[in-house]
């Protein structure tokens, strides 16, 4: 199966798919497996609140749409992008065991300042929004991915590792297996685990707390594997008992279109640099924060005497 769509995909496009295509393309049918057994087991637990078909298909369309998006973007751009950023590495370094650790390690770290960027920046946001639009939680939220994440130049947080010398495929290799970790922490099936575990790893226990709307849980919990980057970084919160997570986003989209959850908050933005004001205001909606609003306008026409 796996040899067979790659022989496909390259014939389509005269270019072999990078990895991250390649795992996450090959790993779609445990995916789906794994869904199911959620489901079944939820449904013994008379928990299936949290999986309505229509959601569920939405989440499955928009990471349909999100890989073929991204692999028609590696064929026109992603590929030399990072061919052309490895010709100024500063030096070359050669996988081996000892050095896949090390990359699977600083890979994680950038993760963690993409993630938090996704969330304070909003031109990142834009993209990010869509994974964190779904008020229900199962392991098809996982799939929840916006199609503009290749036109938002997130890419930028992964240079580095490629300017120190790691080679980009490797690169995208330890990427991949991130994201195909975090598949398995969209879910309510799992409580949470051992302390041990809980204090090292991202669990379902932190992850739903990240996907949490009340303020508690906002901008928290950015890690895809090891938490231990909140820890150092002051963005933890445990999963409260008292705090039961409301899943969503605070000014919360309402629609399985999947070209409105894509746009929305991109046309939000846009709307708001294009109010009237100082050019200078109006652009830092690109990357304030997602609530950053502009100060009122200070009132120069006041009567002399209301001054005094």
């Amino acid at each position: 199966m796996m040899t067979e769509w790659i022989d496909l995909y390259i014939g389509l496009t005269g270019h072999e798919p990078e990895p991250k295509q390649i795992l996450l393309v090959t790993l779609t049918p445990l995916f789906l497996l794994t869904l199911g057994l959620e489901y079944l087991t939820q449904r013994r637990r008379g928990r299936t609140g949290m999986f309505q078909r229509g959601e569920i298909l939405a989440n499955l369309s928009l990471g349909a749409s999100y890989q073929a998006v991204e692999m028609l973007y590696h064929v026109l751009f992603l590929g030399a992008g990072l061919a052309l950023a490895y010709q100024f590495r500063l030096t070359t370094i050669e996988m081996s065991l000892g050095m896949w650790a090390v990359l699977l390690f600083a890979q994680e770290f950038f993760y963690y300042w993409f993630h938090r960027g996704s969330h304070r920046i909003r031109w990142f946001w834009c993209a990010h929004v869509v994974h964190h639009s779904s008020e229900q939680m199962n392991l098809s939220t996982a799939m929840r991915q916006s199609m503009t994440y290749s036109l938002n130049f997130s890419q930028i947080f992964w240079l580095p590792l490629i300017l120190i010398g790691f080679p980009p495929v490797a690169v995208m290799v330890a990427y991949s297996i991130n994201l195909a970790y975090q598949y398995f922490v969209h879910t309510e099936a799992i409580g949470k685990l051992s302390p041990l575990v809980e204090w090292i790893f991202n669990t379902p226990s932190h992850h739903r707390a990240h996907h949490g709307r009340n303020p508690v849980y906002i901008d928290k919990n950015y890690v895809g594997i090891l938490i231990i980057w909140d820890r150092l970084f002051g963005t933890f919160q445990p999963e409260l008992a008292e705090e039961p997570v409301e899943y969503g986003i605070p000014r919360q989209i309402r629609s399985r279109n999947i070209l409105t959850l894509n746009l929305h908050e991109w046309r939000d933005m846009f709307r708001d640099v294009l109010q009237p004001g100082p050019l200078w205001q109006r652009m830092q909606h690109l990357w304030k924060p997602p609530e950053w609003q502009r100060p009122a306008p200070t009132d120069t026409n006041q009567p002399l005497e209301a001054t005094l």
